[in-house]
């Protein structure tokens, strides 16, 4: 795992080589200080030598001097190359997501992506922190001091070697079992955002429904099995802190008891004995940070994973390796195309579907309810690919194209519609980011955006919420036409886009579309006839087939399923808006 994030540390790497350096300065310094207070208390102190003491004194305060310095510099360096490296891998993961296919994202799922961005990186970094600073410090600082016990009395420097044997057997059970559950500790943390995510999202029907209680409910309850999760992992954890103080106190009494003795027998002396204390005191404070490292290795190992999984997932949907990058025209083909959403799924989503769209033409697309008619387009832009057949636009297999040349040139305005917060134009030149103003207000003219865009007190440079939650459901579908407008797509696709404007509205959206975008090919999902049944031809699905492709009066008269939509609709007298016929 540390080979495979090490890359990330970029342009950091200075910053991060140079941070362990100063380190072992510092430790350096902190392990001398003990030795010169034994020289200061065994030759001045002891031996009323003012000459001894401020020498061995202004040793001790120059070395404190080096060690603030080198231990500042460290934990500012260190500080540029954990956070570089942690915004480095961030923008790995979001760049590595953009190249995903939907396929891809069902795989993860929106909050477990967003918790591997957040949650799973900032653990990532914060053990980055640790192998700089404390995985640097702390062996240094442990075999430094151990060697400076064993130059000064090597019979007592064995009290550390038991210390040693207990701590490498308890340490890795202790990192082995909290692994295990801080894995499933971050698995609660995607439910907790999968929560936060649906609730923010879907804030207006939880008041509509007044819901709020059972989403606190819901939102409690995930807390609560985090809360239990962290608990079991923490369990493990905490035996650490009672050890080390157990294997200290020892110690401590041990160093004591024989150190004692040694000084009555003068093998010791009085200096060396309180150096060895403040040794002893490094060795083990080195040893319980050794441990809490384990501990937060074990941890961040579990999100060191998980990003990985993000980072190493290959996307379905490339280009190929001499990819076409023009489509010639709109012509679609579909030749025996099935798709299935998974390899597992018993049943496919589309079966047999066998089309040729001329370019040009207006194409209605209407079936039921999970029909596949929102499938069917995703298609032709790959955003899925087939399970079976091909698919062919402008006469060359949507494979073939470089994929950003096919989504440029097919564009398509989804179901569910998304503004981005900024302005309208902002939003518009997603289209095309080099539109001028005047063109982007000739799109919102032929999608009838122009209409309550005019009535604005800013116009065009209105601010726009996240979401578009300052507009209403008509108005987010016609700033979305206008921004796919911008595109001069060869197809242009509508996902039922126009479901919430009004009937005359939409009339007047497809009329711009005949005569303003003539040579586009143009496929209108609907639920209502209305809105199709001026197309030149209608495809009309049923439970993922092809039941009828043909212009209304003729699937009038040859389709059953056609003209069954047709009654339903007409016989309740229309949609509100449509004139009452004479």
């Amino acid at each position: 795992m540390i080979k495979r994030l090490a890359p990330y540390v970029g342009q950091y790497k200075k910053q991060a080589i140079l941070s362990p350096i100063l380190l072992l300065g510092e430790v350096l310094m902190d392990t001398l200080i003990p030795f010169i207070i034994a020289k200061l208390i065994d030759q001045g102190i002891q031996a009323q030598n003012m000459s001894a003491i401020w020498k061995y004194g202004g040793l001790m305060v120059l070395c404190a001097f080096v060690s603030l310095f080198c231990g500042v510099m460290s934990s500012r360096l260190s500080a540029i190359a954990t956070t570089g490296f942690a915004a480095n891998v961030r923008a790995a993961i979001f760049h590595k997501i953009q190249t995903y296919s939907f396929a891809n994202i069902d795989k993860f799922s929106t909050a477990s992506l967003v918790t591997r961005t957040t949650t799973d990186v900032n653990n990532v970094q914060m053990a980055f922190m640790q192998i700089l600073r404390v995985a640097t410090r702390t062996p240094a600082m442990l075999i430094m001091s151990v060697v400076m016990c064993v130059i000064i009395s090597p019979s007592l420097s064995t009290i550390f070697l038991v210390a040693l044997i207990v701590l490498a057997a308890l340490l890795p059970v202790m990192v082995t079992v909290s692994g295990r559950r801080f894995s499933q500790v971050f698995k609660r943390y995607d439910r907790i955002n999968n929560t936060v995510e649906e609730n923010i999202a879907g804030a207006r029907v939880v008041k509509a429904f007044v819901r709020e209680d059972f989403e606190a409910r819901k939102y409690a309850d995930a807390t609560d099995d985090l809360r239990r999760q962290f608990i079991r992992a923490e369990r493990i954890t905490a035996l650490n802190m009672p050890v080390m103080t157990l294997v200290i106190n020892s110690c401590t009494i041990a160093l004591s008891w024989f150190g004692a003795h040694h000084v009555v027998s003068r093998t010791l002396t009085t200096g060396q004995l309180t150096s060895m204390f403040s040794y002893v005191t490094q060795i083990l404070m080195s040893m319980m940070m050794l441990s809490m490292i384990f501990v937060m290795m074990s941890m961040s190992a579990a999100s060191a994973r998980r990003i990985i999984e993000v980072l190493d997932e290959e996307p379905d949907i490339t280009s190929p390796e001499e990819p076409v990058t023009e489509v010639v025209n709109g012509d679609i083909d579909f030749d025996n195309v099935s798709f299935r959403y998974s390899q597992e799924a018993a049943d496919p989503v589309l079966s047999d579907v066998t089309l040729h769209i001329r370019s040009g033409e207006t194409i209605g697309l209407i079936g039921g309810t999970g029909s596949g008619k929102s499938s069917l387009i995703s298609l032709i832009s790959r955003l899925y690919d087939v399970s079976e057949g091909e698919i062919r636009v402008g006469d060359v297999p949507v494979k073939d194209y470089d994929v950003e040349v096919l989504r440029n040139s097919v564009s398509v305005v989804l179901q569910k519609n998304v503004l981005f917060s900024g302005t309208i134009l902002s939003n518009l030149r997603w289209g095309d980011p080099d539109a001028t103003e005047e063109q982007c207000r000739e799109a919102c003219r032929l999608a009838c955006a122009d209409e309550f865009i005019d009535k604005l007190p800013d116009g065009y440079n209105s601010k726009v919420e996240q979401g578009g939650a300052n507009f209403s459901g008509g108005q987010k579908q016609r700033l979305c036409i206008a921004r796919a407008l911008l595109k001069k797509p060869k197809v242009l696709i509508l996902d039922d886009s126009t479901s919430a404007v009004d009937t005359a509205t939409d009339a007047r959206i497809r009329k711009a579309f005949r005569e303003v975008i003539p040579e586009t090919t143009k496929i209108i999902i609907a639920q209502r006839i209305a809105s199709v049944q001026d197309a030149d031809r209608i495809i009309v699905l049923d439970d993922g087939r092809i039941s009828g492709f043909d212009s209304h009066e003729n699937l009038m008269k040859t389709n059953k399923i056609y003209q069954e939509i047709y009654e339903t609709q007409t016989q309740g007298g229309g949609d509100f808006d449509e004139p009452e016929a004479d």
